[in-house]
This record gives C-alpha cells, structure tokens and sequence, in this order.
C-alpha cells in the first residue's frame, strides 16, 4: 500500500514538472495575435500609382522574410535560455512575495478592519440608532405646508 502512494506521488510531481508542450502551437492563447505578428504586408507596402520593380519587390518581400525569420531563430537560439531564466526568476520572485509577504499582509489589514468594523458598527448602534429613533419620532408630527399668497 505505501509503495503505491509513493509510486502515485512521485508520478504526480513528475507530471507537474514534465508538462507536454505542443510544438505546433506555441501561443495557445493568443497573448502576441496582434502584437508581434507582423508580415511584409503589416510593414512595407506600396500605395497604387507608386510601385517598385516586380524583381525588386519580389526580392525585398523575401529578404525581409528570410532575415525576420534566421534573425528570430539566432536571437532565440542564443539569448532564448538565459532570458527564460531571468523570467522564470523574477515570476518566482513575484509569486515568493505574493505568497508570502502580500497575501499575508492583506489578510492580517482584513482581520483587524473585521473587528473594528465590528466596534465601529456595535458603537453606531448602541449611541446613534437610539437618537436617530427619537429625532425621527419627535419629527414625525410636523407638518408641513406650502401656501403661496398673491
């Protein structure tokens, strides 16, 4: 029984490690649709009436695709790891301090605005209610009446 639990917990922390990821679509949720998709077309573009040579736009068209791609590629080749470290450091250290600094601190301001809201809401009922009742009853028989002499 304890040789299946350990089997069980080592097979769940493997899991939250070892994540599948899809090679096919890298932006699942679409944080960079419209951000950082940019063609040729997005880029550079020739208004009717001002047109360039066929060979000269044909050949423009793939030096910009080819240098965007290898450029991304290099770029992320070299500076993908390091800069991925850097990121996951620093969502560590903003969940460290969410977890432990800031939930914390919310929590405590909460409890304590608990009980003095409970003191606030125990003094206005004790010393205003019973005035309020007696100004409301005291007030309660006037009348009031508008006339408008001419």
């Amino acid at each position: 029984m304890a040789d299946q639990y350990n089997i069980n917990e080592e097979k769940i922390l493997k899991d939250r490690h070892a994540k599948e990821i899809d090679l096919i679509n890298r932006d699942p949720k679409q944080i960079n649709e419209d951000v950082v998709k940019v063609d040729f077309e997005d880029v550079i573009a020739e208004p009717d009436g001002t047109h360039s040579l066929d060979g000269v736009w044909k050949a423009s068209y793939t030096t910009f695709t080819v240098s965007k791609y290898w450029c991304y590629r290099v770029l992320s080749a070299v500076f993908g790891i390091p800069v991925a470290l850097l990121w996951g450091f620093c969502f560590a250290c903003i969940s460290f301090c969410h977890i432990w600094a800031v939930m914390p601190c919310i929590k405590s301001y909460l409890i304590e605005t608990q009980c003095l809201s409970r003191i606030y809401s125990l003094c206005i009922h004790t010393f205003c209610d019973p005035l309020f009742e007696a100004l409301g009853k005291i007030f309660s028989s006037v009348r009031v009446a508008l006339r408008k002499e001419v």
